[in-house]
């Protein structure tokens, strides 16, 4: 196991850097520059500026540089937040994205695992197609749609959740709804085709065969083979639900990452761009790491892969 960790990490070295050096010199593509403005600076004090944060010098210089500090774990000062590290406004607003992430991921379990499953044992019946059908029109239905539509429906009209901020549980509700009804309907989906594959294998049949409650058949047998498909997609789930709150962050006014990163994005603050990246770009290696490590601990097989 320990080497099979090892692999794992040893190949995410050179992604990173690919990572660091493609955003870096998309980010310098992009036309204006950090200290533009629509109220014009003397062009001796923007040199000033430019000089003290180093883009003065050539690009390939400036790269280096950065690889350079970034290697002593540095991601250097915000070029907008005066005063402030990249480093200090990630641990300030990632908290906040994660506790997003964290109750829509709860959202999508509690929904997305029982729908699965019961459509799985209830196959070809109503009990099959409603939650599939549903769970078809959570995929089909983008998130900056449905949440302005439980904005409307739960905050406008019946006055039950707020609509906006992050200061109470009322203000939880609406941004994990949105968020966790989508991944749910995946992993209704993810969790009925594994069970399917599942029911069906010989040791299954077996297990009916010598006469098996319903009950013990699935959280024996087929519950932990079925299960396969849902915990291999929670690594890229989870980190889809924190870096793709971008959109649920700026709808309801959600003081996280991203909102700093749009803002960063629009500001051309190339330290704080490039800092988000890396960190999201670690943050969903280390997620898929964890999850290739339940799965080899649940079927060995993997380890070879």
């Amino acid at each position: 196991m320990a080497k099979f960790i090892l692999g794992r990490i040893l190949q995410a070295i050179p992604t990173l850097l690919i990572i660091a050096a493609l955003t870096f010199f998309m980010t310098r593509m992009a036309p204006g520059g950090p200290f533009d403005s629509e109220k014009p600076i003397p062009e001796e004090i923007k040199e000033r500026i430019e000089a003290h944060y180093g883009l003065d010098k050539p690009l390939h210089e400036q790269f280096f540089l950065y690889i350079g500090n970034l290697l002593q774990g540095d991601l250097g000062p915000s070029f907008k937040y005066v005063g402030w590290e990249v480093s200090e406004l990630i641990a300030q607003a990632f908290p906040v994205s994660a506790q997003l992430g964290l109750f829509s991921l709860a959202i999508a379990l509690v929904l997305g695992l029982p729908a699965g499953i019961v459509a799985a044992l209830r196959k070809n019946s109503p009990w099959d197609y409603v939650p599939m059908s549903l769970a078809m029109l959570g995929i089909c239905l983008p998130t900056f749609v449905l949440g302005p539509a439980l904005i409307l429906l739960f905050s406008t009209q019946l006055g039950w959740f707020s609509p906006m901020g992050w200061y109470s549980m009322s203000d939880i509700v609406l941004p994990s709804l949105t968020l966790g009804l989508f991944y749910a309907a995946y992993i209704a989906r993810l969790t009925r085709a594994g069970m399917l594959e599942t029911l069906s294998q010989d040791y299954v049949r077996t297990a009916r065969a010598k006469g098996a409650s319903p009950s013990q058949m699935v959280l024996k047998h087929a519950l932990r083979g079925g299960l396969l498909p849902v915990v291999t997609f929670l690594g890229p789930a989870f980190a889809g639900l924190i870096s793709g709150s971008f959109i649920i962050e700026t709808i309801f006014f959600i003081p996280g990452l991203g909102r700093f990163f749009v803002t960063a994005a629009f500001n051309r603050d190339y330290t704080m761009v490039l800092g988000t990246v890396l960190f999201y770009a670690t943050l969903i290696i280390l997620l898929n790491l964890l999850v290739d490590v339940i799965q080899a601990a649940l079927d060995p097989k993997a380890r070879t892969q």
